[in-house]
C-alpha cells in the first residue's frame, strides 16, 4: 500500500532550479534512502515534503491526500514527523522536557483549562508524561530522563532527537542525516536502532545520509540525486554499480 508519493515536485529560487520533478513512491513499512552529493537537492527536498517550503511546481500526497503547501505543524498533524542534519534539541531542558513538547502537540486543551488546571487538563497532562516515560524507556533514555539535553553524548542527543519526533505519533519519519558525526560503533548501533523503531512503532521510514554503510545497511531502496535531478533509484546493490551514480560521487577521468 502506498503510503506517501511526490508528483513531480520542483523547487525554484530565483533562476536556480534546486529540485527538479522529483518522484518518490514509499509504500507503508518500507525504509527509503534519498542520497546525492552535497547541494544534489535532498535536505530541499525534505523541506517540501514537511511544508518548510512550498513547491514551486508538483505535488505532495500523504495517503490519499494533497497535503502541498501545508504548513508544518499541519504535516506533523497529519502524521509526517523529521529530525534534523544539524541537532535542534531544548538544550537547557531536561531529556524528559523534551518529549513532553512534542507530546503536547496532541493534546486536546484550552488556555482556559491550561491556566486553572482543571481535572480534565491534569488528567490529560498525567497520560502524556506517562506516554513520554514510556517512549524514553523503549529508546533506551529513561535512565538519562532528568539529565539536560546538552550533557548527552552525541550518539544519546540523536537518539532524543528521533524520540520527540516519534512523541508526535508519526506513520512517516524522515531522518536527516542522522548518523552524521558519529563514530563506526555509533554508526552501527543506529543502523540496527532504526529497523527496531520502524518495527516497534509501525514507521514508514525517509532517509538522508551520507554514511553510504549506513544506506546500504538499511534501506530497501534507494533515489540518487545529483543537481537537483533524480539520476538512478534502485536497490542497494543496484546503486552500488550503477556508473551514474559512481560518477556523481567520484567524477570520471
Amino acid at each position: 500500500m502506498t503510503i506517501f508519493r511526490t508528483e513531480n515536485i520542483t523547487k525554484k529560487f530565483g533562476g536556480l532550479v534546486a529540485v527538479s520533478n522529483l518522484n518518490i513512491n514509499i509504500e507503508k513499512g518500507q525504509i527509503i534512502g534519498l542520497i546525492g552529493p552535497n547541494g544534489a537537492g535532498k535536505t530541499t527536498a525534505f523541506n517540501m515534503i514537511t511544508g518548510v517550503y512550498k513547491p514551486t511546481e508538483g505535488n505532495v500526497f500523504f495517503g490519499d491526500e494533497k497535503i502541498t503547501g501545508l504548513k508544518p505543524h499541519k504535516i506533523t498533524k497529519v502524521g509526517i514527523a523529521r529530525t534534523f542534519q544539524n541537532i535542534r534539541l531544548f538544550n537547557e531542558l531536561s531529556v524528559l522536557d523534551n518529549v513532553l513538547i512534542a507530546n503536547h502537540m496532541r493534546l486536546k486543551s484550552n488556555v482556559f483549562s491550561s491556566v486553572l488546571r482543571t481535572p480534565d487538563y491534569v488528567k490529560k497532562e498525567k497520560v502524556i508524561k506517562e506516554k513520554s516515560i514510556n517512549l524514553l524507556k523503549e529508546l533506551g533514555l529513561e535512565d538519562v530522563k532528568e539529565e539536560k539535553s546538552f550533557s548527552l553524548p552525541y550518539g544519546k542527543q540523536r537518539r532524543l532527537e528521533i524520540a520527540r519526533a516519534l512523541a508526535t505519533d508519526p506513520q512517516l519519519l524522515l531522518l536527516d542525516e542522522p548518523a552524521a558525526g558519529m563514530n563506526p560503533q555509533e554508526s552501527h548501533e543506529l543502523m540496527v536502532f532504526i529497523h527496531d523503531i520502524r518495527d516497534k512503532f509501525d514507521l514508514t521510514i525517509l532517509l538522508i545520509e551520507h554514511h553510504m554503510k549506513v544506506i546500504m545497511g538499511v534501506c530497501e531502496s534507494i533515489y540518487v540525486l545529483d543537481y537537483g535531478v533524480t539520476i538512478a533509484k534502485g536497490t542497494p546493490n543496484e546503486m552500488q554499480n550503477n556508473s551514474k551514480v559512481i560518477e556523481a560521487y567520484l567524477g570520471v577521468e
